[in-house]
């Protein structure tokens, strides 16, 4: 199985500004047939014979000329150096393939014999496929992939405005002490919503390479917290509370398939509470890491300091300056800063949420 790591690994090395993805776009064009092997020469040698030994620098107009004969490229693994051409590849004939035509059935045995990375190009169909270990990857034009990446962003911008006015209300709640575990489900679930949307238009930015840097500089202002406020919200309200738990069911969220995220109540399992509660009913009080964070230049050891002397956002919300004061880290100044804060918090919460 390849991981999604991996996939964007070999995602980057065939990007637009790479000279490897130069020479393949020059290959389709010339409407030329290649097959090019990216791995370490101790590896390729079982499944390779004849050929030429070059063992020089990558670039595209080299690799475009080599394309002209009918043998295949051996590049190094990193693609920067092209170690052989016109070598004829024989895989192992049981290794089984789900393609037809020679080239792309040679290239899929091949990736699956020595774990490799392996491009395929079609002369007759202007296509090319990249072969993964057991996985078939085909990459696709950059309109076509920009046109997808600004119809996910279109799709982005309406759930995070859904989750900025769940996000914005939950606060309202926390300062009035009335939050449900509804309201917080609501958060976390809407939150996971806008980053798996948000990890498919980051493997497109990958696909896109140089091309994609508007696209990069627009998720990039969409996404502007949104991880540092989930997990600040699963401090204040998971049942349980520890930065490991934090992390572990930061994962099974995002493990979740799609129908199970939809459902409130399999999310709020994931958080540790019981299946049978109404999550309408049930009321939480929050331990002040999500409101504390929000308050400008309050460094995280103190936030810690704060939840670990109150406990709970409302008797922080009440403690009186001289009680700020006490807690390691903050002092006479920035306890002023806290309690102004809230104060500003608290404002602008009511006119983000009433107008």
């Amino acid at each position: 199985m390849v991981s999604q790591s991996e996939l964007e690994e070999a995602l980057r090395s065939v990007a637009p500004g790479t000279a490897l993805r130069e020479a393949l776009d020059n290959i389709v064009r010339a409407k030329w047939g290649a097959l090019i092997v990216l791995a370490d020469e101790s590896d390729i040698v079982p499944v390779i014979s004849g050929g030429i030994a070059i063992d020089v620098a990558l670039t595209s107009m080299i690799l475009y000329e080599l394309a002209k004969m009918d043998g295949a490229i051996l590049l190094n693994r990193e693609g920067t150096r092209i170690s052989h051409a016109n070598v004829h590849l024989m895989p192992d004939p049981t290794i089984p393939s789900v393609e037809t035509g020679t080239r792309h059935r040679t290239a899929e045995r091949v990736a699956k014999q020595i774990d490799s990375l392996v491009l395929s190009i079609s002369a007759a169909r202007d296509v090319v496929s990249l072969y993964l270990g057991g996985m078939r990857y085909v990459l696709e034009d950059v309109r076509v992939i920009v046109t997808k990446s600004n119809q996910a962003l279109q799709t982005l911008e309406r759930y995070k405005s859904r989750l900025n006015q769940v996000s914005t209300a939950l606060s309202a709640l926390e300062f009035e002490n009335g939050v449900t575990l509804h309201d917080v489900l609501s958060v976390l679930q809407r939150s996971e919503m806008v980053l798996r949307i948000a990890g498919e238009i980051e493997r497109y930015i990958i696909e896109l390479g140089t091309e994609g840097r508007l696209i990069k500089m627009q998720l990039d202002e969409l996404m502007v917290d949104v991880r540092e406020d989930r997990q600040a919200v699963l401090m204040d309200y998971l049942p349980n509370f520890s930065r490991s738990s934090v992390l572990k069911t930061c994962r099974h969220l995002s493990n979740l398939d799609a129908e199970d995220l939809v459902s409130l109540s399999r999310v709020g399992e994931i958080l540790g509470y019981d299946t049978g509660v109404n999550p309408i009913e049930l009321h939480l009080s929050p331990r002040g890491f999500h409101m504390l964070r929000k308050i400008p230049r309050l460094p995280v050891g103190v936030i810690n300091n704060l939840v670990l002397r109150f406990g709970s956002l409302q008797k922080a919300l009440s403690a009186s300056t001289e009680e700020l004061e006490t807690v390691e880290g903050v002092g006479a100044g920035r306890a002023r800063d806290i309690k102004e804060g809230f104060v500003r918090l608290r404002e602008l919460n009511l006119l983000e949420r009433y107008g």
